[in-house]
């Protein structure tokens, strides 16, 4: 493509991926549209949970709420509401049919996507998926979405993931927060299904061995629909666990908590992309799906994973039933990981401070 199609625009609409971790995966492409089209007003369409997340980023000058998967009549009011918005390029970071109808019927001049899922001819530039030996492969997922907006000028500043968080739900978070001793997150869920889920009972038991080494804070993240996930490792664990306000916005109140945070210990989920756009390191219990989705160069932190025969099988529920890349990994194993990380983090403060 010659670069006398990349013109300044004036109204960009991106159509942000439908997950909180790929949604923070996606920042440094937004954030490259910005650089390219400095000039443009920016808006952002995404699911009510990604709009949250994305909140507080200076640079996305307005979020529209949109349904996970519209009707054709809702798309038809949707693309009306969106049209002013997306008038001179519409970009389509999901992979869906739906989303890319949704770009053709807001109609922006320049529409932008992945060749894939027999849509191409509902946008007017599109990429083919990366393929190796014939077969569309993984790859780190900004990289994905780095690559899409390079069709219309945007480079990569090599800056990362970034997320905002606001004063208030700072605020709203530092009392309960406050204490000595590091603070670990445990974020023990994972929305894609169990297949994801590494057993409650070992969160508690990592948790356990951390507090018998270290004078560890401990802050159990549990979302709507994994009540039972945290009761469990309430009674499993010898820990008080730390608690966050009951709010009504608790996406903000998470990207605050995980601001804050020394370590997070999780599951391969959103909250694992979230503390690495706020550079907090990570230890990341993987299973069945695939690491070449997810690792990236800007994660501080360790992945934990069994190299199976069978994984990665990208199932929502094991299909064998044993789940052992999940089983085989051990809270030893986690634990040592994370204290390892902690100890070399109070070196580098305490190397700082001598300074």
């Amino acid at each position: 493509m010659s670069s006398s199609r990349h013109t300044e625009a004036t109204r960009v609409l991106a159509l942000a991926p439908n997950w909180l971790g790929d949604a923070a995966m996606c920042t440094p492409a937004l954030r490259a549209l910005h650089l390219r089209h400095s000039g443009a007003r920016l808006t952002v369409a995404g699911r009510a949970g990604v709009c949250a997340l994305l909140q507080d980023l200076p640079w996305i000058d307005g979020l529209v709420s949109i349904p996970a998967q519209p009707s054709v009549a809702q798309m038809t009011r949707l693309a009306k509401e969106l049209r002013p918005h997306g008038r001179d390029l519409v970009a389509v970071f999901p992979h869906s049919f739906r989303a890319a109808l949704l770009a053709r019927l807001i109609g922006g001049r320049r529409r932008i996507g992945y060749a894939r899922n027999g849509r191409a001819w509902l946008l007017t530039d599109t990429l083919a998926p990366h393929r190796e030996q014939g077969r569309i492969t993984p790859v780190y997922m900004s990289r994905e979405y780095l690559d899409l907006v390079a069709l219309v000028g945007c480079e990569d500043d090599g800056a990362g993931l970034e997320l905002g968080v606001s004063e208030a739900a700072i605020g709203e978070t530092a009392s309960r927060l406050a204490g000595s001793g590091p603070l670990i997150g445990i974020a023990p869920g994972a929305a894609f299904g169990p297949s994801k889920r590494w057993m409650p009972e070992a969160f508690a038991e990592t948790a356990n061995l951390i507090a018998a080494a270290c004078n560890a804070r401990f802050l159990l993240l549990t979302g709507p629909g994994e009540e039972d996930i945290r009761d469990t490792i309430r009674r499993h664990a010898a820990v008080n666990f730390l608690t966050l306000p009951p709010v009504d916005d608790g996406i903000a109140v998470l990207k605050a908590a995980l601001s804050q945070v020394d370590l997070l210990i999780c599951n391969d989920s959103g909250p694992r992309h979230i503390a690495v756009a706020f550079k907090r390191p990570i230890v990341c219990i993987m299973g069945p799906t695939s690491p070449r989705y997810s690792e990236g160069p800007y994660e501080i932190g360790q992945v934990l994973r069994q190299p199976l025969e069978c994984s990665p099988c990208q199932k929502p529920v094991c299909p064998l039933e044993h789940h052992r890349c999940m089983h085989d990994i051990t809270p030893e194993q986690a634990a040592q990981t994370a204290l390892a990380y902690l100890a070399e983090s109070a070196q580098a403060s305490a190397a700082h401070n001598a300074r």
